[in-house]
């Protein structure tokens, strides 16, 4: 089921009135919103809601344990058991094709023909929210940063929640589960925001992210060899405008969701394109995701604990599997293989560079601090188009594709027949949006927390309407509900 659908408008009305007629008895109240979660994600495969439901178990029944062991090895045992499990479950679906594949033409390269068991995978919707989900609260259980909850509901809730199922964003058990024990509250500031980032996520979706799709980016990279360079290169921007759109207007429209039902989420995404290294872009881009891998992979690794080259080797492998992670192509492999390699010579450059700079406590001259807003444009403008090309792997369909568009950026005499002034202005004034104060939103909803409830479903019904008039014909699929 897809948010911008009238389907999911009327889920969302039943939903809403239900869950806060039963907020008083929290019990009915979760498992109302269970039963909702599996409906809503059965609409798609109603045959994977039992896949859902064995990751939930799974997940509870290893929390329960590490619960209920004292012995140190024990509770190795089953924390590892169910990550195992997890990424047993994972790795079947989404990449029991790929690494088939890649054996195949392994063995042809070296003249040993087999025959494969290959089988027809479908890769359920969100397997990869869920998953990961599980595994963080069953370390953080082990870790102790959250304590084990007795409750089936609230652990089969706290995995299966309609707005972050299959896309995101990945909501830690330590922010969720607390919310689950106390009585929901809508408060006006939560009505006003849940309003405000529902609209602003189907405006990204519906009209920019559509239209960029629909009238650029898909037509550009379906064959970029009969094009030039001006069209490759706006197509490029393009996409990074549409993935950025169309990821965090998804994940608006699921905060602002959770909030009408009374429950918060963090957010998701921080004006990445505005970030002056690639550090600092992977700190505001798919924030659940990043924290996550920084959290559960790169700490555990060893972090920047083991010296240089022991860093540097951890950040490859943490985005190399990050990568992976979204998707079974090599396409993804190289594109996370490129953010690590580059956040590795990023930093070591930023060391190099840090050991010329002036002795602390030493007072700027007149040149260092003009240098420094010029440093932070040229580190914009660098880091956006490292991220760029970057992208251009990441939405190819093969490297065969990837290369051609990238060689092609280099060839300026063929006519343009893509660059229109709305579809710059599109690409041009969603960029600049990237610059406005961080907390619009939060500004744009407090007026409305002063507005009767009727008003802000006015409001809402309303800016609806109105997005749905300006938006292309037809409903497409959220990029990342193939990941």
């Amino acid at each position: 089921m897809l948010f911008p659908t009238f389907e999911f408008g009327v889920f969302f009305l039943v939903v809403f009135a239900v869950g806060w007629e039963l907020r008083r008895d929290p019990s009915w109240r979760k498992l109302f919103l269970v039963g909702a979660s599996y409906f809503f994600y059965g609409w798609w495969d109603w045959r994977f809601v039992g896949l859902l439901v064995l990751s939930s178990t799974i997940n509870f029944s290893a929390g329960w344990l590490l619960d209920r062991l004292g012995r140190p090895s024990m509770r190795k045992t089953v924390v590892a058991l169910a990550v195992i499990l997890n990424l047993s479950i994972l790795g079947f679906f989404k990449y029991y094709g790929f690494f088939l594949d890649s054996l195949r033409v392994l063995l042809e390269t070296l003249n040993l023909e087999r025959d494969l068991p290959f089988m027809q995978v479908i890769l359920p919707v969100g397997i990869s929210f869920f998953t990961f989900q599980g595994i963080s609260y069953v370390v953080d259980v082990y870790r102790g940063h959250v304590r084990a909850s007795h409750s089936v509901l609230d652990v089969f809730l706290y995995i299966s929640f309609f707005p972050q199922l299959v896309a995101g964003p990945i909501v830690r058990a330590a922010d969720f589960l607390p919310q689950l024990d106390e009585t929901p509250r809508l408060t006006r500031a939560m009505g006003a925001i849940g309003v405000v980032l529902i609209l602003s996520g189907l405006i990204k979706k519906m009209v920019i992210a559509n239209y960029l799709a629909s009238e650029l980016v898909d037509p550009v990279f379906f064959d970029p060899s009969v094009l030039g360079g001006a069209d490759l290169l706006i197509g490029v921007y393009g996409y990074a405008v549409q993935i950025y759109c169309d990821f965090s207007g998804y994940s608006d429209i699921a905060i602002g969701v959770a909030a009408l039902l009374g429950y918060k989420f963090s957010e998701n995404f921080n004006q990445p394109y505005r970030a002056s290294s690639l550090q600092d872009f992977w700190r505001r881009w798919h924030i659940s995701l990043s924290t996550w891998l920084r959290d559960y992979l790169y700490i555990p690794l060893g972090g920047n604990r083991g010296g240089g080259f022991a860093t540097y080797r951890n950040l490859f492998l943490t985005m190399f599997l990050g990568g992976l992670w979204h998707g079974a192509a090599w396409t993804f492999v190289f594109w996370g293989a490129f953010h690590g390699a580059a956040l590795g010579i990023e930093r070591f450059a930023r060391q190099k560079l840090n050991a010329l700079a002036p002795p602390a406590g030493e007072e700027p001259g007149y040149i260092t601090r003009l240098s420094r807003p010029l440093n932070r444009v040229l580190g914009v403008i660098v880091t956006f188009h490292l991220v760029c090309f970057a992208w251009i792997f990441f939405r190819a369909e093969n490297f065969t594709l990837a290369s051609t568009y990238v060689t092609g950026l280099a060839d300026w005499s063929v006519p343009s027949l893509y660059v229109t002034p709305f579809i710059a202005a599109l690409i041009a004034g969603s960029l600049c949006f990237q610059f406005t104060p961080p907390k619009l939103a939060e500004w744009l909803a407090r007026p409305l927390e002063y507005a009767p409830s009727a008003v802000l479903g006015l409001v809402l019904g309303l800016g609806i309407f109105l997005i749905w008039a300006a938006a292309p014909a037809g409903v497409a699929p959220f990029i990342y509900f193939q990941f």
